[in-house]
């Protein structure tokens, strides 16, 4: 059985063999006196190339944008559980949940948990930036495809206060910091389908 590796590089190698071939029979006509260029089978086979990356780059958007939507719906789930706690006066219901739920707060700031953050540090190392320019602008951390530095640093420091009111629930302060999560997820959100 071949790794994933080698199925990438057999098909790499005979996309571009695919690709050299389809070209000799316009280079052979250009010789005979046809001005030179880049065949038009090449140009159109990597326009095709070109519309299958950027189809991957779009899927990476979608694929990130879902892993944040179950990681919001999972953080109401908490909040729910939070809520009921205080309401009524369960300390350690309202604790478990306020520490459930400043987990997740925090996995919305870095994209995930640390399975996907392994997946990330793969892609990086095989030279993938998702947002290249918004890194080198400081708009991004590496590697990050939807949260921006900014949402990263208000959901961790939103996911720290929740944590700390686990030792003390209090509906009102859940409620103010509910707040800052949720205007920081809408930030987010806006223009996604």
């Amino acid at each position: 059985m071949t790794s994933a590796r080698a199925r990438r590089f057999t098909v790499g190698a005979a996309l571009a063999a695919g690709i050299l071939v389809s070209g000799a029979g316009d280079v052979r006509a250009q010789a005979g006196g046809m001005p030179a260029g880049t065949p038009p089978a090449m140009v159109a086979t990597y326009e095709s190339l070109a519309d299958a990356i950027l189809a991957v780059k779009n899927t990476e958007v979608n694929l990130v944008r879902a892993i944040l939507g179950t990681g919001h719906a999972h953080a109401q789930v908490e909040l729910d559980r939070a809520r009921k706690a205080i309401k009524a006066g369960d300390a350690k219901g309202a604790q478990a949940a306020l520490e459930g739920l400043a987990a997740v707060v925090g996995q919305l700031g870095t994209e995930g948990d640390s399975a996907v953050g392994a997946v990330r540090k793969r892609l990086l190392e095989g030279g993938h930036h998702h947002n290249a320019a918004g890194e080198v602008k400081g708009i991004y951390d590496e590697g990050f495809v939807v949260v921006t530095r900014a949402a990263r640093q208000a959901f961790l420091d939103a996911s720290k206060a929740i944590g700390l009111l686990a030792r003390a629930p209090k509906g009102d302060a859940l409620e103010t910091e509910w707040k800052k999560v949720e205007a920081t997820w809408a930030s987010l959100m806006k223009g996604s389908v």
